[in-house]
Formats: C-alpha cells, sequence, structure tokens
C-alpha cells in the first residue's frame, strides 16, 4: 500500500509531520500555519533526522526551513534536500522575533551566555557583538535551547529563540527584537514522496549541474531568459567528491504545466545538462 501523501491529502486531522527542534520552535509554528491544528506534530533532533523521518516510517511529510532573509540558505537542510530525493509540495514563510530567554527567575544583568541555533545566533549579530562578556553556545535548535536553560534553572544562561518558546517551557523573556533587522523571515518547504503537483502550482524548483566551462552557467540560464520566466533565486554548492565543480540551485517562478517552461527543460537536457526538479508548488505569502 502506499504511503505518498499528496498536498491535497497532508491538511487532513492526523496526518505526520516531521520538524527539526523541540516542541514550540519556529518550525513547529509554520507548520501549523501551513497545515493547521489537527496535525500530529513529530520533533526530530537534527536535520538527518528529519529528513530521515518518512522512511523510518514516523512521518507522512515533513517541514524544513531551507533559507532565512537574513542568515541565507540553511546548507544542511539544502544538501539533504538533493539526497534525499523528495519533493517540495508548498512551501510557508513566518515572521522571525528573536528573544532572549532565561529561566524563570533570571535577571538580564546577571546573563553570560547565550546559546541556540547557529543560524539563529547569525539573526543576532549586532546584539551579541554590542555584548561581548556574553558567551556564545552553539546548539541543535532554539526551543530545545530554551528548554536547557529552563530546566537547569542557571540564571546566567539565557538562549536566543521565539516567544512561543519561551511560554511552552516557562521561561522568561528578558528582551524582544534580538535580531538584526526586524524584516526577518525564515521559508520552510512542504516535503512528502508525492509526484503531485498541487492545484495553482506557480513556482519551480530545479538543481542543475552544468559543464565545466566558459559561459556554461550564461547557456544554463539563457533558455528561461529567453522566454522572459522570472529567476527568483540562484545558488552554487559544492559536489562532494568532485573538487571544484558546483550544482546551481534555482527556484523559478513558473509551472512544469507551462509549455514554454516544459520547451526550456527539454532544452536544457538536450544541451547535455543535468537536472533535478525538486518540486513544481504554490509560491508562499509572507505571514503577518
Amino acid at each position: 500500500m502506499s504511503t505518498e501523501v499528496g498536498y491535497g491529502q497532508e491538511r487532513g486531522v492526523g496526518v505526520r509531520v516531521a520538524f527539526q527542534g523541540e516542541r514550540g520552535a519556529f518550525s513547529e509554528e509554520a507548520a501549523v500555519r501551513l497545515l493547521g491544528q489537527e496535525i500530529e506534530l513529530v520533533p526530530r533532533p537534527t536535520f538527518d533526522a528529519l529528513y530521515a523521518a518518512i522512511d523510518d516510517g514516523v512521518a507522512d511529510v515533513i517541514l524544513s526551513p531551507i533559507e532565512n532573509s537574513l542568515a541565507g540558505t540553511v546548507q544542511r537542510s539544502c544538501d539533504l534536500l538533493l539526497a534525499r530525493k523528495l519533493t517540495i509540495q508548498g512551501e510557508v514563510v513566518i515572521p522571525i522575533m528573536m528573544c532572549l530567554i532565561g529561566a524563570s527567575e533570571a535577571r538580564w544583568e546577571d546573563i553570560h551566555s547565550v546559546e541556540s541555533h547557529p543560524v539563529a545566533l547569525a539573526q543576532c549579530e549586532n546584539f551579541l557583538s554590542e555584548h561581548p562578556h556574553i558567551r556564545r553556545i552553539v546548539a541543535e535548535d532554539t526551543a530545545g535551547s530554551v528548554r536547557n536553560i529552563v530546566q537547569g534553572k542557571d540564571a546566567s544562561r539565557a538562549a536566543i529563540a521565539g516567544r512561543y518558546a519561551a511560554e511552552f517551557y516557562g521561561g522568561a523573556v528578558l528582551r524582544e527584537h534580538v535580531e538584526d533587522n526586524r524584516e526577518n523571515y525564515t521559508r520552510f518547504l512542504l516535503l512528502s514522496r508525492s509526484m503531485e503537483i498541487p492545484p495553482g502550482a506557480n513556482k519551480l524548483s530545479l538543481v542543475l549541474h552544468l559543464a565545466h566551462r566558459p559561459g556554461s552557467l550564461h547557456a544554463g540560464l539563457e533558455p528561461f531568459a529567453k522566454r522572459r520566466i522570472d529567476l527568483l533565486r540562484i545558488e552554487s554548492r559544492p559536489i562532494q567528491g568532485r573538487p571544484w565543480e558546483y550544482r546551481f540551485y534555482l527556484d523559478l517562478a513558473a509551472s512544469t504545466q507551462d509549455p514554454e517552461v516544459s520547451a526550456a527543460l527539454e532544452e536544457l537536457r538536450a544541451r547535455g545538462n543535468e537536472i533535478a526538479v525538486l518540486g513544481c508548488y504554490v509560491a508562499a505569502q509572507i505571514a503577518v
């Protein structure tokens, strides 16, 4: 019996949605915003465990952060997206307000260390630079850092995470908006084994492996440019085991159901380029 869950099904009661981190994480908030309150949440400790959740039989779909508007791409998530051969079924973008959170009796004046996920720490570089006496500690995730701080009851330690995590674990919010810029958003991808294209799909994600020769990137983008297909994002990632060779991740304002897009992909393949379609889905609107 197939275990594939398509975009129309995962909004049902009890659909198992895996996310990276502990309860109270930003990923949990994103999952609920995208799929509703009646899903079954499946916390996973690491990105590797997250991307294995469907194969492990503990989840029907996964929700993974892929990029932040301040810190950039979540590199491990980007690499696993291709390696696990899952399909993007949707996306959600949520605003990120970072708080400095201590144990219930903690005071700002007593804080000497702060811990969080490295992406969260990177989003708060200005705040941390202004307070060099506060030692940075890298942790697996934001909400888990809050849980550890609250359970440890050490008034000199704090975590950086969202307000929801503070409320979930009973922590004290010592400072709000410690992120570098209030225009701070994280984009999450909904991934499954399904190849279904959701109704209204208007965004296409691809990976290109281009020949290592002058002009190859120009040639790789030209089939889209001449058809006036808008390139939304491009990023290169090194290919393991092949030094100085790169894959290019592309997001396009396009659908594979458009004949012009299909023609562009066929033209690229005819030129000998390797193409992996990561998904065709509905572009997210920024949540408020």
